[in-house]
């Protein structure tokens, strides 16, 4: 089932300051994005954070002037007042009307998010107990996905985090994503995509992306789906369309139809010795 990671190597060799966007330590903000979604995601956050600042300063300062204004020393017999109708009007307009105002936006993005508009291609996606299983529509070639050990890690290979069939997609391409599961709920999340999408049994689920910045991008599972949860990451390399044709026709002869599970022991190896046993 393996192809030659000197072909990929070859193939992104050409294309520039590459990216491979992973965690990072301390890191406060999201990853950069690389997608519209994502993008939208991003500006959608900023709005809120704005808002909720100002909300919260707000809150603070009526929070501080009843402190000062209404403590015990200026009114040493308390008022009685139990209602105060026009008050009560504004205070509860001034909410409806803050959330209707971040309702649009909010609702514009999940359908903007929802699918994709004449896509150029589509990815199905099939979370299985503990690996990923991709399929690309109309080329005759699936693959399995499979978390890398930590001791075969290569030098500047990242922990937990690489494959040995990474995903493969050209930039500026539109992809349907198409998400469904075999065994239990997963979740395909790439932080850098602005994609976190559930994998159910039974149904299928769909998503797009758009990559407009070559490079390696990396995710993982999203929901707890059993004891190898932790080892089933995702890994995509975004390259030239001219490097997708050549990856895709090397692939589709080492890689055409191998649909089926893969050996046990290709999976219990990637998980740590302590779970082997399981």
């Amino acid at each position: 089932m393996k192809y030659s990671l000197t072909l990929l190597m070859g193939l992104l060799a050409g294309v520039g300051e590459l990216r491979a966007d992973v965690p990072r330590p301390w890191q406060m903000h999201f990853q950069e994005a690389v997608t519209p979604v994502m993008e939208e995601i991003v500006r959608f956050h900023d709005i809120l954070l704005v808002l909720i600042v100002l909300i919260g300063l707000f809150v603070f300062a009526l929070l501080g002037y009843t402190l000062v204004r209404f403590r015990a020393e200026r009114n040493p017999v308390p008022t009685k007042t139990s209602h105060n109708t026009p008050l009560e009007i504004v205070w509860t307009a001034i909410p409806v009307l803050i959330l209707l105002a971040i309702c649009w936006p909010s609702m514009h993005l999940l359908y903007f998010m929802d699918r994709a508009v004449h896509p150029d291609m589509t990815l199905k996606i099939n979370g299985r107990q503990w690996y990923w299983h991709y399929a690309y529509e109309g080329h005759d070639l699936e693959f399995d996905s499979v978390m890398i050990p930590e001791k075969d890690l290569q030098p500047g290979q990242h922990r937990l985090l690489e494959v040995d069939h990474p995903v493969v997609i050209p930039v500026d391409t539109t992809v349907r994503l198409l998400f469904t599961a075999d065994d239990v709920l997963h979740s395909w999340a790439v932080p850098a995509f602005g994609v976190k999408q559930d994998t159910v049994p039974g149904r299928i689920a769909e998503s797009w992306v758009r990559v407009t910045k070559e490079g390696t991008y990396y995710g993982q599972c999203s929901e707890l789906c059993g004891t190898g949860h932790a080892f089933m990451p995702i890994k995509v390399q975004v390259v030239s369309k001219e490097a997708y044709a050549t990856w895709l026709k090397e692939a589709k002869q080492k890689l055409a139809s191998t649909e089926g599970t893969p050996d046990a022991s290709v999976i219990l190896a990637a998980l740590p010795s302590n779970l082997q046993r399981g």
